[in-house]
């Protein structure tokens, strides 16, 4: 015990009192109180420096807790002005959005639910064109088979009545049955244009190296050319990425097209390439009749023709189109009228 208090205790006590031994055991009885006392105002300084630490603590969790909340909404904020997509109806235009709490979640919850019905919408509809292509494609097959069939009876039929009766038959007759073999021929490869058209599809076209100088090569080679009729390379071809029979159809038809409708008493042909980053520029260049401006678009598409040619079926470039297109490239074309013309296409490496 503090010894002030204990003098102050004895100073007014009488002699006797001071001197009894009751008042030790008082003394001493006080002296524990203030002992408890001290160790019970240590522990509650000590819970008060531990609560107050955790307090600390749990403030900055918090902090940072309130901290992380806060980029997460206004990562929110930013997907939500950044998505276009969704017309908000005028009363709920974005700045009078209230995004705290609940009423955020609740909003990216419902644009979440629609962006996933508009994927199933989309898988669906997906699904179906895949049929629907598939159906079309089957179709074209049992078309040409089935018109194919008739024609070659009729191109069989009027082969054996020229044979047969070519005594009987006068200039007229066989001029009659000549004609209706060319259109037979003519019908033929027209089926045969549409049946390529149709089965022109990036699921079922491979990618492997293609020797182009190689190819072009073999087209020049196997192609019934007219004498008046001169191909030139302008320099070595490269080798690109696809398929060796849709390409060979995309420069072979570029190439008899160039031969048919050359005018000139000394046709030429000039086949060329350039780089250009991450695809080649090819170009094929005619000196025969030359195209209009205003046709440069039509005679892409299917059955379309400037003249009556009959060795044409008006779908070869509709079919150079979308091999083109194919292959991620573009293709357009630059003339003049009885200058001639030159095709322009690009393939990726």
């Amino acid at each position: 015990m503090n010894s002030l208090l204990k003098r102050q205790i004895r100073k007014y006590l009488s002699q006797e009192q001071a001197s009894s031994g009751d008042l030790e055991q008082f003394l001493d009885a006080v002296n524990r109180s203030y002992a408890n006392f001290d160790e019970q105002y240590v522990m509650q300084q000590r819970a008060m420096s531990i609560s107050s630490e955790e307090l600390f603590v749990a403030n900055e969790q918090l902090k940072l807790e309130a901290k992380a909340q806060k980029e997460v909404i206004d990562k929110l904020k930013h997907v939500i002005e950044t998505l276009k997509f969704y017309e908000l109806p005028e009363k709920e235009k974005l700045e009078n959005i209230d995004l705290d709490g609940l009423k955020l979640v609740e909003f990216i919850d419902n644009q979440t639910k629609e962006i996933i019905q508009i994927n199933k919408q989309r898988e669906k509809l997906l699904t179906e064109l895949a049929y629907q292509n598939q159906e079309l494609s089957d179709y074209a097959h049992m078309v040409s088979h089935d018109l194919k069939s008739p024609l070659r009876s009729i191109d069989a039929l009027t082969s054996w009545l020229k044979e047969d009766y070519k005594d009987k038959l006068d200039g007229s007759g066989n001029d009659s049955i000549n004609l209706i073999r060319n259109n037979v021929e003519k019908m033929d490869t027209l089926i045969k244009g549409i049946l390529d058209y149709s089965t022109i599809s990036k699921n079922q076209t491979e990618f492997y190296d293609v020797d182009i100088d190689k190819l072009v090569e073999d087209i020049i080679t196997i192609m019934h050319l007219p004498s008046k009729i001169s191909i030139k390379k302008l320099s070595n071809l490269p080798v690109v990425k696809g398929d060796k029979y849709r390409l060979q159809q995309l420069f072979q038809n570029l190439i008899d097209n160039a031969v048919k409708y050359n005018d000139k008493e000394e046709g030429t042909i000039e086949i060329g390439v350039e780089d250009e980053n991450d695809f080649w520029k090819f170009s094929i260049k005619d000196n025969g009749k030359g195209i209009e401006a205003p046709y440069f678009d039509k005679i892409f598409k299917t059955f379309q023709k400037l003249e009556n040619n009959p060795e044409s079926s008006g779908i070869g470039l509709s079919i150079v189109k979308k091999i083109v297109n194919l292959y991620g490239g573009n293709i357009w074309l630059e003339s003049e009228i009885n200058q001639g013309t030159t095709f322009y296409f690009t393939l990726r490496k």
